[in-house]
């Protein structure tokens, strides 16, 4: 998919678990997993906006199109 998630390099940067995320934003761990591994084909955009307002980040540091 040419679309990568980097929710792994934005919890590494901000020292955050993907529990804590998880807590913080209010979605499921395995929600979170099925986006951190990229097996999502969609995102809310109420989710990502939720998620970058804890990672304070901005949606391209989370999206990443590679060709």
């Amino acid at each position: 998919m040419p679309i990568v998630i980097n929710i792994d390099v934005m919890l590494a940067r901000r020292k955050m678990s993907l529990t804590e995320l998880s807590g913080k934003v209010g979605i499921t761990m395995s929600n979170l997993s099925i986006l951190k591994t990229g097996k999502a084909k969609a995102i809310r955009l109420e989710t990502l906006e939720a998620i970058c307002k804890v990672l304070n980040c901005q949606p391209g540091d989370i999206l990443e199109y590679v060709e």
